[in-house]
């Protein structure tokens, strides 16, 4: 009789670790991130006043917001590398590190996307973009109009070509179209919360 309660026991921790481990590395990204209560909306198309780190050369600007300790924001450095590497002579790449609780460098980060690019430390800009976690895209055209705010993709390691909302985004706006209509998992925001993009 000791023995079945003893492994009843066993298996009952066993179960609750594997899913203490399924919820701390997958399932908690899986949610919406709750939207903050005093959370300033902005709407697409609405002018946003960047010029702290926006260049005025005609070009669009993607924004990257990044947080080195978010599983989910690591998990797509590669896709937003390549997205770098694609569209660089045409669209302004920047990074926005948002992380309270260290330090980076801006080497650092630059050294994460392979990529000699603007990287910033200011979380106003998450602010004035509407952005309350990480990761998410900002792509504004030239005239610095929110195009898109965003998702990169439904999967975490953005391996789903038909759900590459980002590069959608950006590809309609160089060829001068009406922005693509995208679904909830594009536009509702994944990942980890502000301000210290943690879930």
């Amino acid at each position: 009789m000791k023995k079945k309660i003893f492994l009843g026991l066993w298996f009952s921790l066993l179960f609750a670790a594997i899913a203490y481990l399924f919820w701390q590395n997958e399932f908690q990204y899986s949610l919406p991130t709750p939207i903050p209560k005093n959370h300033h909306k902005v709407a697409l198309g609405s002018k946003i006043e960047l010029a702290q780190c926006c260049v005025f050369d005609n070009k669009p600007v993607f924004i990257h917001f990044f947080n080195p300790d978010c599983p989910c924001s690591r998990f797509n450095v590669p896709h937003v590398s390549d997205l770098i590497k694609k569209y660089k002579n045409q669209v302004n790449f920047k990074i926005v590190v948002l992380n309270k609780e260290k330090t980076f460098t801006i080497k650092e980060i630059q050294d994460k996307f392979n990529a000699e690019i603007p990287v910033y430390f200011d979380q106003e800009i998450a602010v004035k973009c509407g952005v309350f976690s990480t990761p998410q895209a900002v792509l504004l055209d030239a005239g610095h109009n929110l195009y898109y705010r965003g998702n990169y993709n439904k999967t975490r390691y953005c391996t789903d070509a038909e759900s590459n909302y980002a590069q959608m985004a950006i590809d309609s706006l160089l060829k001068k179209i009406n922005a693509p209509s995208f679904n909830a998992l594009a536009l509702r925001a994944y990942g980890c919360s502000l301000p210290k993009c943690t879930k």
